[in-house]
C-alpha cells in the first residue's frame, strides 16, 4: 500500500511540474492524405482520437476552412500543404496555421465552385480514427456527352474509310492467350462511311438501328439561306425504329464522278443529329485511393495491378467493332482515388452501358489458393461458402474506403436489389460463362465454373455485369504474375476476346445516345 501511495503522489507530481508545451493536448495526427480525382477530391486526417472539426464554407472566392479543436500546430499537418498537384482539377492550394490558442485551421482554396462534405470514420482495418473532406464540383461532368463528343471527334478526324464488307464481324481478331491478341489500330467505320455517303442533309437512311437523319444546320444569314440548294424530296415511308438490329439494306453509293459531300464539323457536345450504336463497356478497377484492396507477401496492392490491367483493356476495348458497332470504354476510375460501390454502379448506368466488368485480385488467408474466378449476381445467396466470404470481402470496400453515412442511399440500394431481374442475371451468366473460357486459356481456374454471390457492385437491374478474379494475390508466384506486363496484358487480352464473343453471339438491344 505504501509504494501505490508513492507511485500516486510521484505522478500527481510530475504532471503539476510540466508545462503546457509538454502536455499532450487532445489527438495526435497520425497522417495526412490528399487524392485527387476527376469527379472529386479526397482530404483524409487520420489521427489516434477523434479530431472536433468545425467546417467554413466561404464562396467568393471560393475556400473551405477546418477549424481542428483542441490540438497544437504539428509538423504531420503541414506536409498538407506540399501534397497539393498542379493537376488537382479542384484544389488550387493548402494553407496551415494555429489559428487560436489549441485551434488549428487548414484551409483550402478551391479552383471552382464545390459541394463539400466533412465526416468522420472509425477506426477499421489499418486505419486510426479519420477525418474525411470530400469536395464535389457545384457542376458534375457529364460522362455520357464525354464519351460521344469523343467518338465524333475520331469520326471527324478520321479520313473517309473504305467501303466497308458485308462480314463486319470481327474479322483479324484472332490469337491465342500464348500469342496474344493485336486487334486492328483501327476498324471499319460503317457508321462514317453511311455518313459520307449521305446524298444530302435531311435524307434518312436506314442503317439496321433505326431511322438516321442529319438535320440542315441553321443558316448564318439570309443570303446563305437563299443560296442553298433544296434537299430532295423525302421517301413516302420512313423506316421504323426497330428494338432488335433489322437486315440492313443495300445502301445506293455516290456515284465516282460526284464528289461526296464534306462531314459537318460537330463541336463538342453535340452530335449534330448524328447517331451512333456505341457498345459501352463499363470497366470497374476494384478499389483505389485510402482502399488498398488486398495486398500480398511481396507488398504487390491489389489497386494498382487491376488498374493497369483495366486500362489495357480499355485500350483494346477503344479499338475494336463487333459487328459493326463501335466498342468504348468507361472507367468507374482512372486513378488511384476511392469510389463507394453504388457510385460504380451509378456510373455505369449514367453511360448507359451494355457491359459492366469489375476487375480484382482474390486473396485469401493461406497462400495456397491459386487461379482465376468470374463471379455474377446471385439473389437467393452464394453458391459456395467461398463466394460468400468473397463478396462479403468485396463488400467490405466502402468500410475501409470511407463512405459518408449522411450520403448512402439505402433506399436507392435497396430498389437497385429488387429489380435485379432473372433477365439480367441470365444474361450476366451467359457473358460470364464466354469470359470464364477465355480467362482459362491464360491460366488456372480456381473453379470450372461461374460463382453467384451478393456482389453490391454487380446490382445494376438493366446491365449484365460479372466481377473477375483475376489471380490470387495472396500467392507468391501468383502475386510475381500479377506484377508481370506479360500476364496483364495477356489477362487484358482474354478478357477483350470474352467481350466480343458474347455481343458477336448476343445483338444488343437499340439504344439511341445522343446529346
Amino acid at each position: 500500500m505504501r509504494r501505490r501511495s508513492a507511485l500516486q503522489w510521484l505522478g500527481s507530481s510530475l504532471v503539476l511540474t510540466l508545462g503546457p508545451h509538454q502536455l499532450a493536448w487532445g489527438a495526435g495526427i497520425v497522417a495526412v492524405r490528399l487524392w485527387p480525382a476527376p469527379d472529386y477530391t479526397r482530404i483524409t486526417i487520420e489521427s489516434d482520437a477523434a479530431l472536433q472539426a468545425t467546417p467554413h464554407f466561404l464562396a467568393d472566392p471560393p475556400r473551405v476552412a477546418l477549424d481542428l479543436e483542441g490540438i497544437e500546430l504539428a509538423p504531420m499537418l503541414q506536409q498538407l500543404t506540399g501534397k497539393v498537384r498542379p493537376d488537382d482539377p479542384n484544389v488550387a492550394a493548402i494553407r496551415v496555421g494555429q489559428h487560436a490558442a489549441r485551434v488549428v485551421r487548414v484551409v483550402v482554396d478551391l479552383k471552382r465552385p464545390i459541394n463539400p462534405q466533412v465526416f468522420q470514420l472509425s477506426p477499421v482495418a489499418a486505419f486510426q480514427h479519420r477525418l474525411v473532406l470530400d469536395l464535389f464540383p457545384a457542376q458534375a461532368r457529364d460522362p455520357l456527352d464525354e464519351l460521344i463528343a469523343q467518338r465524333l471527334r475520331e469520326l471527324d478526324a478520321a479520313p473517309n474509310p473504305e467501303p466497308a464488307s458485308a462480314s463486319t464481324g470481327n474479322a483479324g481478331f484472332k490469337g491465342s492467350a500464348a500469342e496474344g491478341v493485336t486487334p486492328p489500330t483501327r476498324a471499319p467505320d460503317p457508321l462514317g462511311e453511311l455518313i459520307a455517303r449521305l446524298p444530302a442533309e435531311g435524307s434518312p437512311v436506314t442503317a439496321g438501328l433505326g431511322t438516321i437523319r442529319l438535320p440542315p444546320p441553321p443558316a448564318a444569314n439570309a443570303a446563305t439561306a437563299t443560296a442553298r440548294p433544296a434537299p430532295p424530296a423525302a421517301p413516302t415511308a420512313a423506316p421504323v425504329l426497330t428494338q432488335r438490329p433489322a437486315i440492313t439494306p443495300p445502301v445506293q453509293p455516290v456515284p465516282a464522278t460526284a464528289a461526296a459531300p464534306a462531314r459537318p464539323r460537330v463541336t463538342h457536345g453535340s452530335t449534330g443529329g448524328r447517331s451512333d450504336r456505341l457498345l459501352v463497356i463499363a470497366i470497374d478497377p476494384g478499389h483505389g485511393g485510402e482502399d488498398p484492396g488486398a495486398i500480398g507477401p511481396g507488398g504487390t496492392r491489389e489497386k494498382d495491378v487491376v488498374l493497369s490491367i483495366s486500362r489495357l483493356l480499355r485500350d483494346r476495348v477503344n479499338r475494336t467493332q463487333v459487328n459493326g458497332h463501335t466498342l468504348r470504354a468507361f472507367m468507374t476510375r482512372d486513378g488511384d482515388y476511392f469510389v463507394p460501390l453504388r457510385v460504380r454502379v451509378q456510373k455505369a448506368r449514367r453511360v448507359q452501358a451494355d457491359l459492366f466488368v469489375s476487375v480484382h485480385a482474390d486473396a485469401f488467408f493461406t497462400p495456397r489458393p491459386r487461379g482465376s474466378s468470374v463471379f455474377v449476381l446471385s439473389e437467393r445467396g452464394a453458391t459456395s461458402a467461398a463466394a460468400q466470404w468473397m463478396a462479403d470481402r468485396e463488400n467490405a470496400a466502402d468500410q475501409v474506403g470511407g463512405v459518408n453515412l449522411r450520403e448512402q442511399e439505402s433506399v436507392l440500394q435497396r430498389t437497385l436489389l429488387d429489380m435485379s431481374t432473372t433477365a439480367q442475371i441470365n444474361d450476366s451468366l451467359r457473358v460470364g460463362d464466354v469470359m470464364l473460357r477465355e480467362i482459362g486459356r491464360v491460366g488456372r481456374l480456381h473453379k470450372p465454373r461461374v460463382e453467384q454471390a451478393g456482389f453490391a457492385v454487380l446490382r445494376a437491374p438493366d446491365i449484365p455485369s460479372l466481377l473477375i478474379e483475376t489471380t490470387f494475390i495472396s500467392n507468391p508466384e501468383e502475386e510475381r504474375r500479377l506484377r508481370d506486363p506479360r500476364f496483364q496484358n495477356h489477362m487484358a487480352d482474354a478478357m477483350l476476346r470474352g467481350i466480343v464473343a458474347y455481343f458477336e453471339g448476343n445483338p444488343p438491344l437499340a439504344r439511341r445516345r445522343e446529346v
